[in-house]
């Protein structure tokens, strides 16, 4: 059964940093592209940044350009998204997908590309 699990939310200040991890169990990642979306109260679903199964491409949405990095490791089947620069507009769930069907990254890097799905991590960014 494949399944996503994601950690490393938590609370940080305004400036600070946080490792996010998508952990897969039950398939292997090599051959799924990941992405990282993101839902705060009140707003829709977005996608934050996506990685294509080889990790030579990646995706970032405008707003996280530069603070946020994504990368992975297939052989321990996890994929980390690195957050520095953290803002109180970070402020989320966090959630990692998983598709094989994804072709280009920086072309489908939305949520409905995506059928499998971890539960979230909570990312807080407050003082």
């Amino acid at each position: 059964q494949l399944q996503l699990v994601e950690s490393g939310g938590g609370l940080v200040q305004p400036g600070g940093s946080l490792r996010l991890s998508c952990a897969a169990s039950g398939f292997t990642l090599d051959y799924y592209a990941i992405g990282w979306f993101r839902q705060a109260p009140g707003k829709e679903r977005e996608g934050v940044s996506c990685i294509s199964s080889s990790g030579g491409s990646t995706n970032y949405a405008d707003s996280v350009k530069g603070r946020f990095t994504i990368s992975r490791d297939n052989a321990k089947n996890t994929v980390y998204l690195q957050m520095n620069s953290l803002k109180p507009e970070d402020t989320a769930i966090y959630y990692c997908a998983a598709d094989e069907r994804i072709t280009t990254v920086q072309a489908m890097c939305a949520w409905p590309y995506f059928g499998s799905w971890g539960q979230g991590t909570q990312v807080t960014v407050s003082s």
